[in-house]
């Protein structure tokens, strides 16, 4: 979104659950492949989020949903679900693993052009 939006927007992201201290090397070599690096991203948790000025939290698992809406009860803010396949549990070699990590980053990055529309087209 980052990418799409640049600075009109304030994006930030967070999980559920800190599954790593870096950036998953599959997640950076997708993004890579589109010229954005990622490598220098730092996993955080809804509890790691400073900013409470939310506007709009954009969920992708069903435990994510339910801890956004949690989130909601204190600060006025909208929660869209988009229900996403996990990468993180494809199995099979580097080629297999990295192809679930390649749809989901054209899945996403569609999604947020067609929620997002931007009037430059040269961020398409």
């Amino acid at each position: 979104m980052k990418h799409l939006l640049g600075h009109r927007v304030y994006v930030d992201s967070a999980g559920v659950r800190l599954l790593a201290s870096e950036a998953d090397p599959f997640a950076i070599a997708a993004l890579a492949e589109f010229g954005l690096d990622i490598s220098s991203h730092r996993p955080k948790t809804f509890e790691d989020l400073v900013d409470q000025s939310i506007d709009l939290i954009v969920t992708f698992a069903p435990q994510a949903q339910h801890q956004a809406i949690e989130l909601t009860r204190t600060i006025p803010c909208e929660v869209e679900y988009w229900p996403t396949a996990d990468p993180t549990i494809v199995e099979g070699n580097r080629e297999v693993r990295l192809a679930a990590y390649r749809e989901l980053r054209d899945v996403l990055f569609d999604r947020i052009k067609q929620r997002f529309p931007s009037h430059d087209t040269a961020l398409d």
